[in-house]
């Protein structure tokens, strides 16, 4: 169950055996069925998950009820609501599973402890949190600089994993088109390919 938690943070950075059992000591496992809300808007996100098994995705709705995904993560991703979390706020977004999921959780006071008591997963987060930045500043130029096929082109390139388990429904409402328009630029790029 631990394999590949420890294989992320051993990425980064280096625990003993006593640090690593104290780390495990920490984390809640969470099984969670498909279609479960891990995080509602309005409510406090109280952890960070890490994904063991299974794929869940992060979204808001827009003032029409649009719903508009902006994250979505497999195994070996990370998941939460940054700022709810860090700030403990309401969050303005929802988490939910896209599949059966098997989580890692850790709690705010938890991951208060692990730092307190193991310093050093300051760097990991700090690299992890580094690496989310890049990836939604990277998403941010795509949807300013980018037509909506390239940005599914992109998508698709970039994360072959997930392209295959989600819907073209949620695709659509992660590049910034509905799904009626995906499906006639997806219909219109076979054309010219066939």
């Amino acid at each position: 169950m631990y394999q590949s938690i420890d294989n992320a943070v051993a990425a980064c950075i280096t625990l003993t055996p006593e640090e690593r059992l104290l780390f495990h000591s920490l984390l809640k496992f969470r099984k969670a069925r498909k279609r479960t809300w891990l995080l509602q808007e309005g409510e406090i996100c109280n952890f960070e998950a890490f994904i063991v098994r299974g794929c869940i995705r992060v979204f808001y709705c827009d003032e029409a009820g649009a719903e508009i995904n902006l994250h979505f993560a497999i195994e070996g991703g990370w998941v939460s609501d940054l700022q709810s979390f860090s700030e403990q706020t309401p969050s303005t977004m929802f988490i939910e599973t896209l599949e059966d999921c098997e989580l890692l959780l850790l709690d705010h006071s938890a991951k208060t402890d692990l730092l307190n008591r193991i310093p050093r997963f300051e760097r990991f987060f700090r690299l992890h949190l580094q690496h989310s930045l890049i990836t939604l500043q990277n998403r941010w130029h795509a949807l300013l600089a980018h037509t909506a096929e390239q940005r599914y082109n992109a998508f698709l390139d970039h994360y072959p994993d997930i392209a295959r388990r989600v819907t073209q429904i949620q695709i659509a409402r992660y590049i910034g088109v509905s799904p009626e328009f995906l499906s006639k630029m997806r219909s219109l790029m076979y054309k010219r390919v066939g």
